[in-house]
Formats: structure tokens, sequence, C-alpha cells
């Protein structure tokens, strides 16, 4: 099986050197390892995150490891909390160069196993979500000069998943509309697919035990699952100078899982089904 590398030295450490970045969602999993990596390389990181303790102590984490970091709070789905918190953050660090919308809510459940309001949730969370963030962040990015990234998912239809799908379809067309829009501004926006990401909450949730983990891993052509530092070294390039003509780029950082499409998700989807069929005629209870 291929090990993941070590990517530590991959780029320069002043590769951000003097810039400002708004991270949604970066009190924990992929978009604090983001914030980590940002703030290693010489930008100061604004994290953004509902619960304001987790906020403060991911960047605090990130100030005694040598960086420049602030914890603010704020709800995606509430636009008047959302500009008051980029207005703590420009603030505390200046105008905005990198505003990275990366909050996010996810649950596997059948089309017919989702709530109005939990299909709800995840839409207001996601696309709301992300609209919201770059929309108060908006008035304090540098122009030209600034970038916008966006967390996305998948790029087809995966079962279990139709609330996220729908909701990161929206984000990716968001992503490309905005990066038409905001050309003439010097704006560069672009979002990343993640695969699998190992030590997620996410992941936990999908992937709760080590048969569906390895059920997983066979999903992934580089036959492994990505570690948080594979996002992060993706964000880094999108972000720096290295990527000044790059925009309205969905990228899917995944280990190839997307080139197979939806057919291995579907198969443990299928075997799931077969699964729960046979423990009913047996009498064996969910």
């Amino acid at each position: 099986m291929t090990q993941p590398h070590d990517p530590a030295t991959t780029f320069r450490p002043d590769l951000l050197a003097g810039k400002h970045a708004l991270i949604t969602g970066g009190g924990s999993g992929i978009n604090l390892g983001i914030a980590q990596s940002f703030a290693a390389h010489g930008c100061a990181v604004t994290i953004l995150g509902r619960n304001l303790d987790k906020a403060q102590a991911a960047a605090a984490g990130i100030v005694a490891a040598g960086g420049r970091a602030t914890g603010v709070s704020a709800d995606v789905r509430d636009f008047a909390a959302l500009q008051a918190a980029a207005e703590q953050a420009v603030e505390a660090h200046g105008p905005l160069d990198i505003v990275l919308a990366g909050a996010a809510g996810n649950f596997p459940a059948p089309v017919d196993g989702i709530s109005p309001n939990g299909f709800k949730t995840v839409v207001d969370i996601d696309l709301l979500g992300t609209y919201n963030t770059i929309k108060a962040a908006a008035p304090h990015l540098k122009t030209p000069g600034g970038s916008v990234l966006s967390i996305s998912a998948y790029g087809v239809p995966v079962p279990m998943q139709a609330h996220v799908v729908a909701a990161k379809a929206g984000v990716d067309a968001l992503t490309q509309t905005l990066a038409v829009e905001w050309g003439l501004r010097g704006v560069r926006v672009n979002a990343i697919i993640p695969g699998p990401i190992d030590g997620t909450e996410g992941m936990a949730r999908l992937a709760p035990d080590e048969k569906t983990r390895a059920q997983f891993t066979r999903t992934v052509p580089l036959g492994r699952f990505g570690v948080p530092q594979d996002i992060a070294n993706a964000a880094l390039f999108l972000v720096s100078d290295a990527a000044s003509y790059v925009t309205g780029v969905i990228l899917p950082v995944d280990g190839g899982q997307n080139m197979l499409g939806g057919a291995p998700q579907y198969g443990m989807y299928l075997a799931m089904q077969e699964r729960a069929a046979r423990e009913a005629a047996a009498g064996v209870s969910p």
C-alpha cells in the first residue's frame, strides 16, 4: 500500500509572509491544518468558528508554535455575526489577503432518511455559509491580489450524501461565477474537493469502524486516506503567487477517487443495503 510522504518542507517558509487569512471552520480538522500551515509560512490567521473557546484554543496553539493568530466566533448562517467577526479580524491583523470558507455540516443518510430540517441545515451551513463568509469578507479583501478559497466536496453523486452533494454543487457554481465576476478586480476564486481525510470529524462519521475504513480505502486509486497536510499543500499553492494565473478551478485532492465517479461508493451502498436485507430476513434488529 502506498504510504504518505512527509510534506513539511514542500514550500519555502516565507511563502505567505505579510499576508492575512480569515478561515471559517478553522478550529479543527482540515481547516485547522490549513490554518497551521498558512501560519507556518508567514501568514497571520484569524480562525472563525461557532465555538469561541475552540477557535481561541486553535489560535493559541498557532501562537505557541511561533505564528500569528486570533480566534473569533460567529455562525456562518448569521451574516451580521460574520460581518462583525470580519471587522474583528481586520482590527487584529489588517486587511484580508485570503478568505477560506471551510465551515461545513455533514451526516450520512439516504434521501428519504433526511428530514427537511436536516437537509436545510446542511445547505445553510455549506452553501449559504460559504456565500455569507465571502460576502462579509469582501469589503476587507485586498484588490487586486486577494484570493478566495472554498472547501467543496465530491464531484459526483454519492449515496447517503444528497444534502452535501447538492450544497457543494452550489459552492462550485458560486466559485466559478465569482471567478468570472471578480477577475477584473484581480481577485482569484478557487475551491478544493478533499477526498477521505484521516483525523477529521467528517471522516469519523462516514467511516466509524475499521471495516468501513477499509472499504473507503479501496475507493482511492492511491490506496490510502489523505491527511490534513495534503489539503493544506493544495491550499498553500492556490493562495500563493505561484498560482497567480489560476482562478475558477475546482481541484480534487483525493488520491484519484473522483476519477472513478460514484461507482465505488455505490458499491458500498449496495453492500450495506444487502446486509440490512439479510439481517431483516433473519430477524436481526438494526
